[in-house]
């Protein structure tokens, strides 16, 4: 390693080290190992601007082993991003932007939320996807606009993650050949030597997913690791992973030991780092050769950026409407009357929700040439394929249904990466039940706040014959539980196409849940589900009580009201497709929809009671399922486990006693 590389390398090495000392907490083992390929990636091949990072045509690098914050912070300071030395300082502390693990949208160069274990690897292969469909669509020849790489640092804990498998395993099936993936081999965890339950050959098992893989033996060797950078990115068939063996904690009285992984050094330890690497400067000093040597890393980005912006110019001189698209989509901008094709349905569409769906998203994708997606193999019973859409494939990269496979927590972090990366509006689909396998994506989409769209079908026990094994119970409760997620279950088909208008110009993360069995049309407002909850049918005078229901459970609230009349009682019907909506509104408008002084209120939905109360009151009804399913005919599911008129009924008037 040369003189100057060896001080970069060793200038990264003793930021992280000082901030996790400075916090006493932090995870410093990965940055003092790893310091070398990041530094050969960051100032050899990666192409970004820090002064823009914004930038659409820049590589993206992801720190998937997230654990290593202090790392990816040391880099953004390094190459001149918005993050002053003052936050580097500052690392794990109350209102600094430099958390304990990364997060998007706190930092310019973030790309992600990372921490969880394989999320990072996940949302790279969304990336790569989002790049590759953008490229297919707006490249044209000597004017590729989009033709970017996606670069990671992964860990032994990602490669054991089961999520990165499934992840894997699609990304070597769509021979994504821009993904380069750096895994820090370093054969340590939290509990010791990784020997104790991860002894496979983990490359064996990249080339078995149709990976392009190398090893580098020593992972100080700067060169070495930039050759094999370079063999990746001139593999343009296959994705591709490098093994570089690293020790943990290197050059620290901790090296290849599990205390260096999550603890910081120490005082001690810390000084004898410092005179193992002959650092003679201070704690948060960074040597003006060191500066330098980074400034001109990011002169390169910034002569990239300008040289794509001329290309940008061309290109817009020879397809002026493309370019216009092109821009419109990068800044999240929606087609001038977009929402007008959203389709009516009239009183003779009795349809499952999941139908509608379906109907309103081919309605959608020809005003919409972004919008792509797909399901985990369930495509026909989600039904979210486009029609005449393709099937994404290397060979067929301008495709828009995305073949997932049974992988539902990596669709759910693969949708997330195409949301982060820009350009365009993805969506993943399954079973409602089935959630549970993708719920931690979720999670993080809304931790992110990305436009992610998620399709969850078959939501109720009218699933039926299928059973407990398939039929949501506590679903429902569990996503709403989620801060920041939307969540929606429309009544009918045009609540349906309410809930797709919400999704699409809402900011973060929607979760639809819709029904397998048809549900007849109702009295519905597809502009009223943006508020969340609205009187979809009225009582005459002032309610005496107030019937509450979302999606397939609304038209049971509507038949209760009319039989409650007949004996003469005044009920309001409300429809709540989203409670997370009905929050947003003013005081004034929910209480015009629940009047406060209507305290009788009966909430009715087929799932988990939990939260409920929120809406009805202390001393309210719910009438809903607070137990497994069973194996029957929907109907009769629904009618043994008391989803029915009459339990409605029954609610109401212990009320009205």
């Amino acid at each position: 390693m040369s003189d100057v590389n060896e001080l970069c390398v060793n200038a990264i090495r003793m930021l992280s080290v000082d901030a996790v000392d400075r916090a006493k907490s932090g995870h410093p083992g990965m940055p003092l190992g790893a310091a070398p390929m990041a530094y050969a990636l960051w100032t050899k091949f990666l192409r970004h601007n820090p002064k823009d990072p914004g930038w659409l045509d820049r590589d993206r690098f992801i720190l998937s082993a997230g654990h290593g914050s202090a790392l990816l912070y040391a880099l953004l300071h390094l190459t001149g991003y918005d993050l002053s030395i003052e936050e580097v300082r500052r690392f794990r502390q109350h209102g600094s932007r430099t958390p304990g693990h990364p997060e998007y949208g706190l930092v310019p160069g973030v790309e992600a939320t990372t921490g969880p274990l394989g999320q990072g690897f996940a949302m790279g292969v969304g990336m790569a996807m989002a790049e590759r469909f953008m490229a297919a669509r707006y490249n044209r020849p000597g004017l590729e606009i989009v033709n970017h790489r996606t670069y990671a640092i992964v860990s032994d804990g990602d490669l054991m993650e089961g999520i990165t498998s499934e992840a894997a395993s699609l990304a070597g099936h769509l021979k994504l050949g821009k993904m380069v993936y750096l895994y820090d081999d370093n054969r340590i965890s939290i509990e010791g030597s990784t020997d104790i339950a991860f002894t496979e050959d983990a490359m064996s098992r990249f080339d078995s997913y149709g990976w392009h893989t190398q090893r580098v033996g020593d992972g100080n060797d700067v060169e070495a690791i930039s050759k094999a950078i370079e063999r990746a990115n001139a593999e343009g068939a296959r994705p591709s992973i490098i093994a570089v063996r690293t020790s943990i904690g290197f050059g620290s009285p901790k090296q290849d030991h599990s205390s260096a992984h999550g603890e910081p050094l120490g005082e001690d330890a810390n000084k004898a780092t410092r005179e193992y690497f002959k650092w003679e400067h201070g704690p948060f000093e960074v040597p003006a050769e060191v500066k330098e040597c980074f400034d001109r890393a990011a002169k390169v980005g910034a002569d990239a950026q300008a040289a794509w912006q001329e290309l940008f110019a061309r290109y817009g001189k020879g397809s002026a409407e493309d370019a216009a698209r092109f821009a419109a989509e990068v800044a999240g901008e929606l087609p001038k009357g977009w929402e007008d094709s959203l389709p009516k349905f009239g009183p003779d569409d009795m349809l499952a929700t999941r139908q509608a769906s379906g109907k309103v998203i081919n309605a959608l994708a020809p005003v919409l040439p972004n919008l792509i997606g797909g399901s985990a193999d369930l495509g026909p019973s989600n039904q979210t394929l486009i029609a005449d859409g393709g099937d994404v494939s290397a060979a067929e990269p301008k495709a828009r249904n995305i073949r997932f496979g049974v992988r539902e927590h990596a669709m759910g972090a693969i949708v997330n990466g195409m949301a982060l990366h820009g350009g365009t509006i993805p969506y993943g689909a399954t079973f409602f039940v089935f959630s549970d396998y993708m719920r931690p994506s979720v999670r993080l989409a809304a931790l992110m706040g990305v436009h992610s769209i998620f399709v969850f079908t078959h939501d109720s026990v009218a699933v039926g014959e299928d059973g407990p094994t398939h039929q949501p119970i506590e679903h429902l409760a569990s996503m709403r539980a989620i801060p920041d997620l939307t969540v929606i279950r429309p009544a009918d088909a045009n609540e349906t196409a309410g809930a797709w208008r919400v999704a699409v110009e809402r900011n973060g993360p929607v979760a639809f849940v819709l029904t397998r069995q048809k549900v007849p049309p109702l009295k519905s407002s597809a502009s009223d589900v943006a508020k969340g909850a609205y009187v979809i049918s009225d009582c005459e005078g002032k309610p005496e009580i107030t019937i509450i229901g979302t999606g397939s459970e609304v038209q049971l609230a509507i038949e209760a009201q009319g039989r409650l009349k007949s004996e003469g009682v005044a009920a309001r019907v409300v429809s709540m497709p989203s409670w997370e909506l009905f929050a947003e509104q003013s005081q004034k408008y929910r209480d015009s929809v629940i009047p406060p002084d209507c305290a009788r209120r009966v909430a009715v939905e087929a799932g988990a009671t939990q939260g409920w109360h929120r809406w009805v009151g202390e001393n309210g009804r719910v009438v809903g399922i607070d137990r497994f399913g069973m194996s029957a005919p929907g109907p009769v599911a629904m009618k043994e486990l008391g989803i029915t008129a009459d339990a409605v009924v029954k609610a109401a008037k212990e009320l009205l006693q």
